[in-house]
């Protein structure tokens, strides 16, 4: 076949593949520099520690920090701490994830449900969950149940705002059509708002383990006896900085697996996203 100047022959297959290959090739580089970067960093704080540019007191060589790391979880003590925080994690997040879904969506679809809960949401949304730690701890006491009930206020508003958003973006015409062919309550429910809904809801549970993340370290910090802030304040306190960022590292490390795994499920979920 000869191409749209005339100028010779070419193969449309072939073509093909050579884009596929460019694409395959930008896609591994893309990976290799998403490795790169983190290793770099452990690179030049490395050599800083070493030479004495970073005082080793404060900023400990990443090497002496992964030898702790395998002491605390040879003598088991890691593992208690880590079970701990993700079972907290896990525990708040569904438990802030599920009636945020449940709850934007009917915001979103029922007009009188939105007007009547979105003026309490707006209040209580710029709170920080953390402020309201020593309520949440009076309510229910100092075990894993209040650092539940605090990660998953903190997770439930990103995702019921985001959710409501969702719903509202689906296209009127969508709405239309099922009315049209009598779509009852429930079809509403799961076949139109939930996923229409879709790909805006799951930016909101990407935003809602972040912020899980963070406030199980800082949950942790008051009023606990385990997990991976009590392991962070308690080495921060003794001056055991090496204890501190391995709690930190995996703070990082679990937050960038999480991730990992949430825009794994999304692409999934949601290919054309």
């Amino acid at each position: 076949m000869r191409d749209e100047k005339g100028n010779g022959l070419f193969d449309p297959y072939e073509t093909e593949q050579q884009e596929w290959k460019k694409q395959q090739v930008k896609e591994r580089s893309k990976q290799l520099l998403t490795i790169i970067s983190p290793i770099l960093i452990l690179l030049i704080w490395e050599i800083c520690s070493r030479t004495g540019i970073l005082d080793i007191r404060f900023f400990p060589p990443p090497s002496a920090i992964v030898s702790t790391f395998f002491e605390l979880a040879t003598n088991g003590l890691l593992w208690t701490h880590v079970s701990v925080s993700l079972y907290r994690i896990a525990a708040g997040f569904l438990l802030g994830v599920i009636p945020g879904v449940v709850i934007g969506l009917l915001m979103g679809l029922y007009a009188p449900i939105r007007h009547f809960i979105s003026p309490i949401v707006m209040a209580l949304m710029p709170i920080p969950t953390l402020a309201l730690l020593p309520i949440i701890i009076i309510f229910f006491g100092i075990g894993d149940f209040s650092k539940i009930v605090t990660i998953a206020g903190s997770v439930f508003f990103p995702v019921v705002i985001n959710t409501v958003a969702g719903v509202l973006s689906i296209e009127k015409v969508h709405l239309d059509v099922a009315k049209n062919y009598g779509a009852s309550p429930k079809d509403f429910f799961f076949k139109i708002a939930f996923p229409g809904a879709l790909p805006v809801m799951l930016e909101g549970i990407q935003m809602g383990q972040a912020i899980a993340l963070l406030t199980i370290v800082a949950a942790e910090m008051m009023g606990a006896t385990s997990g991976i802030g009590y392991l962070i304040w308690t080495s921060y306190k003794a001056f055991m900085l090496k204890e501190m960022f391995v709690g930190l590292i995996l703070i990082s490390f679990f937050g960038f697996l999480f991730s990992l795994l949430l825009r794994g499920l999304q692409k999934k979920i949601v290919p054309w996203r």
